[in-house]
């Protein structure tokens, strides 16, 4: 069963079983977490989100991405701006896709 779900104000494509790593999420690591915006789940499609489903998942870790440089520059005016950037994460599993 696959389901299309939103969080952190992205769509995320999953089944069960699949690792994703979403927008930082105020959970314990090993707690639950169901998202009952689901967009899409098991052929069915919500207008705007499938009444009953739910996506239920397993919080793994939290963790932050690789840095990104930020540099902004204007020429001829020596202004140069250079700045890093990590994003906070949360790992999730897949855990059941449920339909009502």
């Amino acid at each position: 069963m696959k389901a299309i779900f939103v969080t952190g104000g992205k769509q995320y494509y999953v089944s069960e079983g699949d690792t994703i790593y979403v927008e930082k999420l105020d959970q314990e690591v090993g707690s639950e977490v169901a998202f009952d915006t689901v967009l899409l789940a098991d052929g069915k499609l919500g207008h705007p989100y499938v009444p009953g489903a739910k996506v239920v998942c397993t919080v793994e870790k939290h963790g932050r991405q690789k840095k990104i440089v930020v540099f902004k520059y204007k020429q001829k005016k020596k202004y140069r701006n250079k700045q890093g950037h990590r994003q906070p994460y949360t790992k999730l599993v897949v855990k059941k896709i449920e339909v009502k």
